[in-house]
């Protein structure tokens, strides 16, 4: 099989070696309750059934290579029978699919009824991609008023200040306090950017920056007044929740105090950057300086009970596993159960791939390998098990315009931002670029019909530009 590659970190003795014969019985057994991809014949893996007296050929293991998304449970297998080898997917994640119940689950995810981890799990590693990708699709089209639209929007992302004490190893942007790459944006800066917005025909800033040691609540006070007031028909949909829980915590104020001294001064949504993954041995990692999940949810569980509009997103393709991955899908969903009937809550789920181009994180051996397939999976995946969150957005920023627009057939049913400005993620590697009239040509390529929206998901009429 073209493409793979000798594992460093795992390997299976030949079979012939194996001399013990509960040792071979074992091993087998262990590999025909493995999962077989779609993409090889299912004879592929036909073992035969061992007895003591059994001549029958044993499939013998010639070699072992690891998965495109480098998991340590996902590999590819090299059987070799009469000299005859097929190199055959397996995955060790789950033994449990044959006591899966696939229409159960499939009448479920219909249902729009909220699935078991091992469900999901079962879903993302060992459903084949056609089956998995139709099913997706057919519950956008169950859950959209009109699923032959595509929705898109306009904004521009400015950064407030590129100093951060996070420490994420994913990200080229930050710098530290005195650096004399260091700035904060002052308002002389935001007011052409904001004026070419709007002339561009967009109706919000997003305003983001890094967790600066010394701008506590009424620095952002006073600017998102002061924005308001020159410009009150644009919306502030700004800071992440690292970034409201760092504000509380150097202000000396709660949480809920913050966000709503934020909310009055002109504040209108929370996008939802920060996430990346969220299990804590993960951010550790990937982003030492930054708060907890407990701390990240307690931002989005205080900003739903007041009915201020968030976003979550996922940072996919560094140091996680595919099962971190599914139960950052499941925090996202029960987060969203806990939210009050009739409030906005989180609006949608933006994953991306992660961008290694110069960072730190690439440095240390962790370098993104963009699959498309693998995206696809996610995306389809994301629209299954969040069962309560209406829009999934494909990210054409990080995957390209192709592969944003085959997400649109497995699940996805938004388009994104034209990004007038984005300099966080281009600065690890990301560089792609629409205009309106691009973002409108591709969604109609994918056989869409694009709609301008607003942060609300509310349609806008496209202004004449």
């Amino acid at each position: 099989m073209a493409g793979l590659r000798p594992a460093t970190a795992r390997r299976y003795t030949p079979a012939r070696e194996l001399k013990p014969f509960k040792i071979l019985k074992k091993w087998l057994t262990k590999l025909t309750k493995t999962y077989v991809s779609p993409a090889v014949p299912a004879q592929a893996l036909a073992l035969p059934k061992l007895s003591r007296k059994s001549n029958l050929p044993v499939p013998e293991p010639m070699g072992i290579w690891d998965s495109h998304y480098g998991c340590p449970k996902c590999f590819y297998i090299r059987l070799s029978t009469y000299d005859i080898y097929r190199d055959v997917f397996v995955t060790l994640h789950s033994n449990t699919s044959p006591a899966m119940n696939s229409e159960k689950i499939f009448n479920k995810a219909l249902s729009r009824l909220p699935l078991t981890f091992k469900e999901a799990m079962w879903l993302y590693s060992e459903v084949p991609v056609s089956t998995l990708f139709r099913l997706a699709d057919t519950i956008r089209r169950n859950t959209m008023d009109d699923p032959n639209v595509v929705t898109w929007q306009i904004d521009r992302n400015v950064n407030i200040t590129n100093v951060c004490i996070s420490g994420c190893k994913f990200c080229n942007f930050h710098c530290r306090i005195g650096s004399p790459d260091a700035y904060i944006t002052t308002l002389e800066e935001y007011i052409p950017k904001i004026e070419e917005t709007i002339r561009l025909g967009g109706d919000q800033l997003l305003l983001q920056g890094g967790l600066h040691p010394k701008l506590g609540i009424e620095f952002y006070e006073e600017l998102f007044r002061s924005l308001k007031s020159r410009f009150p028909q644009i919306k502030l949909h700004a800071l992440g929740a690292p970034e409201v829980y760092h504000i509380a915590r150097i202000s000396h104020i709660s949480v809920t105090e913050a966000l709503q001294r934020l909310r009055d001064a002109g504040l209108a949504s929370l996008p939802g950057a920060g996430a990346e993954i969220l299990c804590d041995d993960v951010r550790r990692r990937i982003s030492p300086g930054k708060p907890t999940v407990a701390q990240w949810c307690e931002v989005i569980h205080e900003a739903h009970q007041m009915n201020m509009p968030t976003s979550a997103t996922m940072m996919y393709g560094h140091v996680e596993t595919p099962a971190q991955r599914i139960e950052h899908l499941m925090l996202i969903r029960d987060l969203q159960a806990k939210c009050p009937t009739g409030n906005y809550g989180f609006t949608a789920f933006i994953p991306w791939i992660f961008c290694s181009t110069g960072t730190a994180l690439e440095k240390e051996g962790v370098r993104s390998h963009f699959s498309p397939l693998e995206y696809l999976r996610i995306i389809a995946i994301s629209r299954i098990v969040l069962n309560n969150i209406r829009n999934i957005q494909a990210s054409w920023l990080t995957v390209g315009k192709d592969t944003a627009q085959i997400a649109l057939h497995c699940g996805a049913n938004d388009f994104g931002s034209i990004m007038i400005e984005e300099n966080v993620v281009s600065s690890a590697g990301a560089h792609n670029s629409f205009d309106a009239n691009g973002i409108q040509k591709a969604i109609r390529e994918a056989g869409f019909t694009p709609q301008l929206r607003d942060q609300l998901y509310r349609k806008r009429e496209l202004p004449g530009i």
